[in-house]
């Protein structure tokens, strides 16, 4: 079967090649054939027209296939969420996991996790999901014990009635007061008063629930960290290392994606190849002192993916600085109509993201998302 398949192209060549040359080859032969398609190559080659329409033609085939992709992508069967029950011992759980919980538990429900990554605390974020749907990230302490939580899903539950999208007043009207602020040794870290996020000390955790300012102020996501793991990082920032600067971006990759998932969009890939343009952008902010798209040379985003040597039909920039973690930076993100629009454009395939540290340990973060 194969080789006739083979004899059928061969055929099929011939009688393309005798059509366009018939008349050459009764002229002069083998080589006049032979120089006249090389004239015609390279004609093709050098047509300045030709080079357009070809890369026309290339650019729909990968627009069709990205419009394939996309649909492949909606028409995977949702993931089937998980029977959440009322927390036993605390007042919030999420996926049915309390702080204290044994990772062994929590690993025997959910499976090993799907990335590890070094988080502000010294400790690890385990990312739970499913292709990001039922998205959860969990740290536990050296003894093997719940201590940090985070979701932006549909996975909370607890003994006042409260959950994802519960409305900001709903939360302030069975909640203490928020925390102003958290005390570090001598130092006293006040907590933004910006209305993205309140944070409060509850069952001795520190419970940060963010808001959706775009959809009424609804809780849009939660993090539980115990405070005893909080009482572990001294400062505002955590500890500048290569290591942390890899997990805020890995952790800021997953959270867009987990986003997306919510929001019924196509799953992005990581970019390896734009990974330095992004971290270049970060370090530059980082070492000079500025936060702009537009950097000291005057080089936008664009400028610099092309110098870079990266082809894309399409590309976005979010920035951001001074958050303390990636969860933070993306809730923030989500809260600015620009930054939210990239998140969740449809036509997006890609992201990196570069993360860089300033000399006060401040993050400088840089997303950028491309359609190659």
């Amino acid at each position: 079967m194969g080789k006739l398949k083979f004899l059928s192209m061969l055929i099929i060549v011939f009688l393309g090649l005798y059509y366009f040359y018939g008349d050459q080859f009764q002229q002069s032969g083998v080589s006049g054939v032979a120089q006249e398609i090389k004239e015609d190559i390279q004609f093709i080659s050098e047509h300045p027209q030709i080079h357009a329409i070809i890369d026309s033609i290339n650019q729909e085939i990968q627009l069709l296939i990205g419009k394939v992709e996309n649909l492949e992508e909606e028409n995977k069967p949702e993931v089937e969420k998980p029977d959440l029950t009322a927390p036993s011992s605390q007042t919030f759980s999420i996926y049915n996991i309390e702080i204290g919980d044994k990772q062994s538990d929590v690993e025997n429900q959910l499976g090993d996790p799907k990335r590890r990554s070094l988080n502000e605390y010294g400790v690890e974020w385990h990312t739970y999901h499913e292709n990001y749907q039922n998205f959860v990230m969990v740290a536990y302490d050296s003894n093997g014990n719940v201590s940090g939580m985070y979701t932006n899903q549909e996975l909370l539950t607890s003994t006042n009635g409260l959950s994802l999208g519960s409305n900001r007043n709903a939360v302030k009207s069975v909640l203490d007061e928020p925390v102003d602020g958290i005390r570090k040794g001598f130092t006293y870290y006040q907590t933004q008063n910006n209305g993205e996020y309140d944070t409060f000390l509850i069952d001795q955790n520190y419970v940060t629930v963010f808001y959706d300012l775009h959809e009424g102020d609804t809780v849009t996501a939660i993090q539980i960290v115990s405070a005893d793991l909080e009482s572990k990082k001294d400062g505002f920032f955590g500890e500048p290392s290569d290591q942390l600067k890899e997990g805020f971006e890995y952790q800021l990759f997953d959270l867009t994606n987990a986003a997306r998932a919510v929001h019924g969009k196509q799953v992005l890939t990581w970019a390896d190849s734009v990974k330095k343009t992004a971290r270049n952008h970060s370090e530059d902010m980082a070492v000079n002192g500025y936060f702009s798209h537009t950097n000291l040379a005057g080089e936008s985003p664009f400028d610099r993916l092309s110098s870079d040597g990266i082809d894309y039909r399409m590309a976005g920039e979010n920035l951001a600085a001074g958050q303390s973690s990636s969860i933070f930076a993306h809730e923030g993100l989500m809260n600015s109509l620009g930054h939210r629009e990239n998140i969740l454009k449809n036509d997006y395939q890609s992201l990196a993201v570069g993360v860089a540290f300033a000399d006060d340990s401040r993050p400088f973060y840089t997303e950028n998302f491309i359609t190659p």
